[in-house]
């Protein structure tokens, strides 16, 4: 016997267009069914015994698994990092105006990274540079809370603020 022989007369289970199972037929059986449907028959899972057939379009099949992978992709939510840079001598109307802008931010989902950036002798200033990175978490903690602290890296003090999670 032939392999070509074998596979016509090997049984497979078989599902027809309305999803209700045929039972186990031969493969030329099956080919023909399809054929008077005017549909494909799909090998929809080879490693069970017998294996289990399908009648179905499937280039429609196929069209509507992208859409369901382009959908899933649409729902999908990317975190995105803004950064706020700073200075030791921003004025207090300045730091205000930055403040909204990372309310703005922090109301659409996002991440603020609040950067002071220290030049020259303003090294010597850590301490109000500190308060006023407790005074931003202060000014935003209806919004947000730090999801890592107010560090000093070189010449850069970091803090980093995520969106509370609305209920």
């Amino acid at each position: 016997m032939r392999i070509n022989e074998r596979i016509r007369i090997s049984p497979v289970r078989l599902v027809d267009e309305n999803n209700q199972q045929v039972g186990v037929v031969p493969v030329t059986e099956a080919l023909e069914r399809a054929r008077e449907a005017g549909l494909d028959l799909v090998e929809v899972s080879p490693t069970s015994s017998p294996p289990v057939c399908r009648i179905m379009d499937y280039g429609k099949y196929l069209y509507q698994q992208k859409r369901k992978i382009k959908q899933n992709l649409k729902k999908q939510h990317t975190v995105v990092l803004k950064e706020i840079r700073l200075r030791p001598k921003t004025d207090d109307h300045d730091r205000d105006i930055k403040l909204n802008q990372a309310e703005k931010f922090l109301e659409k989902g996002h991440k603020v990274q609040f950067t002071m950036l220290f030049r020259g002798r303003e090294m010597m200033h850590q301490q109000q540079a500190q308060e006023t990175m407790n005074y931003i978490i202060q000014a935003l903690q209806d919004k947000a809370k730090p999801e890592r602290p107010p560090v000093l890296l070189g010449r850069r003090m970091t803090m980093v603020l995520v969106p509370l999670k609305s209920a």
